[in-house]
């Protein structure tokens, strides 16, 4: 079975990680401290893909039992501000993270993509490298880098994209595999869009493959599915974290779990991605809240655009690839069943009118029979692109606020050039990658 080292940066991608790691132990069979949810056999084949145990995993049964066994989650935990770590050392769970792998310094990044990616980069990434490959050196069989920021803020977009190229150099065989958090329209941040644009520049060229994920397009979920409106007993941000680590648990169901057509982690991006830097995956799945629902019901609700993680209807554009990953008591069938009438909702690309990848995972998840993730790589996400873009230039073209980044020693003015000539390079590789090819043939007279 495969193994992954998740990688969270900033407040963002720690605060993903409190909701990550207990929905991954209950997945995994360990729900609390004396209870065993799954059946042992599956927890034991699999428990290791993001723990490291010493011992044998026929020995532990609850939770204690895995802080008795020294097992530790492989992550690294990184903020350079305190708070949202410091909740882990004083959680329930606090024994499974290694000590020498949690990171935090003062003061943070301001929201400044420049001091996150050079400054704390510039002190921090041989620390970084030391943590990784202590985690790295406790692993068999590993597959890939799950590093999980926001885009908006400073630490996470900056220090989380000076990471990449440090994987890409020093783990080159080991995909890169990145959620990120876009802000929408939910932007506290008068500075995102020069932080946006500055990571995505990074995300292109350093990424195996990358998950945008939206927050309005959360919200509208949340809302959508609330079934009350009562302030005091719902939890949004919460609940919006627990869609990004169903769909995360989904998404590594298939390396940590046996079935008859399982898609594991590096087969991602060989299928997924067609052309370089063309790597950004719009993502939905099924059930977002009923944990019963037919078969044909599960193809319905991950095509629709409200039950997409990132603001875009992938169907509306031309469709590069796409994979269909199936969980529980889905059969083959079934799946080629979904192919089939995905096929017809979708319009694939003409060099590519078969570009459905399918995978198949016994387990189910833990609150539901079946499940379906649906991964697409369309020409539909190139409005993150644009409408990054038009908000950069809103800023760029008045030159504000680029005093703040450009006194950060080692950040150039031609940064912000390069941030935006990299979204217009995207942009115009997926008007490029849609066109026919007309391919001349002989003719015989």
């Amino acid at each position: 079975m495969s193994e992954i080292i998740t990688i969270q940066v900033g407040q963002c991608g720690n605060q993903i990680g409190s909701v990550f790691w207990p929905l991954a132990l209950k997945e995994h069979g360990f729900g609390n401290e004396n209870k065993l949810h799954q059946k042992k056999s599956i927890a034991s084949n699999s428990l290791h893909s993001f723990f490291h145990c010493p011992s044998k995993i026929s020995e532990y049964s609850t939770i204690a039992d895995l802080k008795r066994g020294n097992v530790k989650a492989r992550c690294i935990l990184i903020d350079m501000e305190e708070n949202v770590v410091d909740r882990y050392k004083r959680s329930a769970l606090r024994d499974l993270f290694d000590s020498k792998c949690l990171l935090t310094n003062h003061p943070g990044s301001g929201n400044n993509w420049a001091v996150g990616h050079y400054e704390h980069g510039r002190d921090q990434l041989n620390t970084i490298l030391e943590m990784i490959r202590r985690s790295a050196e406790c692993s068999d069989f590993l597959h890939g880098f799950m590093l999980l920021f926001s885009l908006g803020g400073g630490t996470g977009s900056g220090l989380g994209s000076a990471i990449l190229p440090l994987l890409e150099d020093n783990f080159p065989n080991i995909d890169r595999l990145v959620t990120c958090i876009h802000p929408g329209v939910y932007n506290d941040v008068i500075t995102s869009p020069y932080n946006i644009a500055l990571s995505l520049r990074q995300l292109t060229e350093h990424a195996s493959c990358v998950f945008p994920v939206d927050n309005k397009a959360l919200i509208d979920i949340c809302n959508k599915y609330n079934k009350t409106k009562d302030r005091i007993t719902t939890h949004p941000y919460r609940d919006m974290n627990s869609l990004i680590v169903k769909m995360l648990l989904h998404l590594t169901s298939g390396s940590r779990f046996p079935g008859p057509l399982n898609v594991d982690l590096n087969e991602l991006a060989m299928n997924m991605t067609p052309f370089p830097g063309l790597h950004y995956l719009t993502s939905s799945f099924s059930p977002l809240d009923s944990p019963i629902l037919k078969h044909s019901e599960l193809l319905t609700s991950v095509c629709s655009r409200s039950g997409q993680l990132l603001r875009v209807d992938p169907l509306s554009g031309t469709v590069l690839a796409a994979t269909l990953l199936c969980r529980g008591d889905i059969s083959l069938s079934s799946s080629r069943d979904f192919v089939d009438r995905f096929l017809k909702k979708s319009k694939l690309v003409a060099w590519n009118r078969n570009g459905v990848k399918t995978g198949l995972c016994s387990v189910p998840p833990v609150d539901a029979p079946r499940s379906l993730l649906c991964l697409t790589n369309s020409t539909s996400v190139s409005t993150l692109f644009s409408e990054t873009r038009q908000h950069f230039d809103k800023l760029y073209n008045r030159k504000a606020h680029t005093h703040h980044y450009l006194k950060t020693d080692g950040f150039e003015a031609q940064d912000f050039d390069l941030a935006r000539n990299s979204l217009m390079e995207t942009l115009d590789k997926y008007v490029i990658a849609c066109k026919k090819v007309d391919i001349p043939r002989i003719k015989l007279v």
